[in-house]
Formats: structure tokens, C-alpha cells, sequence
């Protein structure tokens, strides 16, 4: 009796996790948090409630999910971008990327990480804050490379690191709003290309 009991635990899941989460992330992307409902995401995921809530858990952790795959794939630029070995490198790739990843063709517009929960009434403020703090993580990450770049020489001793890092991710947003509201690719790239003219000389 204990082993029948245990034996549908074990079987494997009737689809395919990986390819569930890739859809519920456009579908967050898309339409954001709040306007994502469980009927959506459970219809574009090819599941009911039941199989999501034992995969994924609920709308929240789903959400926090769907952020990092989003992180890890088309936002994945921003990790490469402090590979580079000079300040204005990781700048020009981190914008580039973002210009890149905020129009690619066959994906929504714009940034999930940006759009997915900017306003959000009660039931989304916990979405909201995930990604408050998914961008101020990314502003850190690049400060603390700013300041290496300092200590190297690779910029001018007085820079202020942590307002640059914030400046470079406030163009970078802004290229997404506008690429959510129709702009193109070689425009938002003459904005990236134009941000980089001011970039602090070594």
C-alpha cells in the first residue's frame, strides 16, 4: 500500500517545465504582473492551475522565476558587459546590449525588468519590489566595477561611481520605455552612441 501511494510522486511531469517558464515569461513581459492572469499564463503555459502551482508555486514565485531566466537569457548582456577591460567598454556593451535585447526581433519590446511591475496596485507590490530591487542590484554591480576601473586607473580619481552606474542604467531604461513605445533599433543605438560622448576620459 506505501508504495502505491508513492508511485505517482514519481512519475515524470506531462510538460515540459522549461518551455512553460519560457511562455509565462513573454506573457509577464508582455503584459506585466498585474496584468498577467492566471488564466493567461496558465493558457499560454499549455497547463491548469493545479500542474502550475506544483511547479511553480504561485503567481509571485512564478514571477520571481520568469526574472531569472529573463536575467540569464536576453538580459544576460549586462553580465558580459563587466567583462570588459575598460570602463567605457563595459558601458558601450552594456548599452548596446540593452538596445539589442530591447528590440530583437520575434520577443516583445522593451524591458521585462522594467516594465513588468513599474505601477502596481496592492496585489503587485511585492512584484514591484522584486524588480526595485532586481535594478538597484544592477546599478551596484556596476559601481563596483566603476570602482575598479578607479583604482586602475581607468578613470579619473573623482568620479562619483555610484551616480554614473545610475546614469548608465537610466539611459539604458529609457532605451527601454522607448523601444516598448515603437522606437527602432538604429535610433535607440544613436541614443546609446550618444550617451557614450559624455563618458568621463581616463
Amino acid at each position: 500500500m506505501e508504495r502505491q501511494r508513492k508511485a505517482p510522486m514519481g512519475r515524470p511531469r506531462g510538460f515540459d517545465a522549461d518551455e512553460a517558464l519560457e511562455r509565462a515569461l513573454r506573457v509577464f513581459w508582455e503584459q506585466g504582473y498585474e496584468g498577467a492572469s492566471l488564466a493567461d499564463l496558465t493558457e499560454a503555459m499549455g497547463i491548469n492551475r493545479t500542474s502550475m502551482y506544483a511547479a511553480f508555486g504561485n503567481k509571485e514565485d512564478l514571477f520571481r522565476k520568469a526574472l531569472e531566466r529573463y536575467t540569464e537569457g536576453p538580459a544576460s548582456y549586462a553580465t558580459r558587459a563587466l567583462q570588459e577591460p575598460t570602463a567605457r567598454q563595459v558601458a558601450t556593451a552594456f548599452l548596446d546590449g540593452a538596445v539589442r535585447a530591447t528590440t530583437r526581433p520575434g520577443d516583445p519590446t522593451g524591458c521585462f525588468g522594467v516594465q513588468g511591475a513599474l505601477a502596481a496596485g496592492e496585489g503587485g507590490h511585492a512584484a514591484r519590489d522584486t524588480l526595485i530591487a532586481w535594478r538597484n542590484d544592477a546599478v551596484s554591480v556596476l559601481a563596483d566595477r566603476f570602482r575598479q576601473a578607479v583604482a586602475q586607473g581607468d578613470l579619473p580619481r573623482d568620479t562619483d561611481t555610484g551616480q554614473l552606474a545610475r546614469y548608465l542604467m537610466t539611459v539604458a531604461n529609457g532605451i527601454a520605455v522607448q523601444a516598448a513605445g515603437g522606437a527602432g533599433r538604429d535610433d535607440l543605438q544613436q541614443v546609446a552612441d550618444m550617451a557614450l560622448r559624455s563618458w568621463p576620459p581616463a
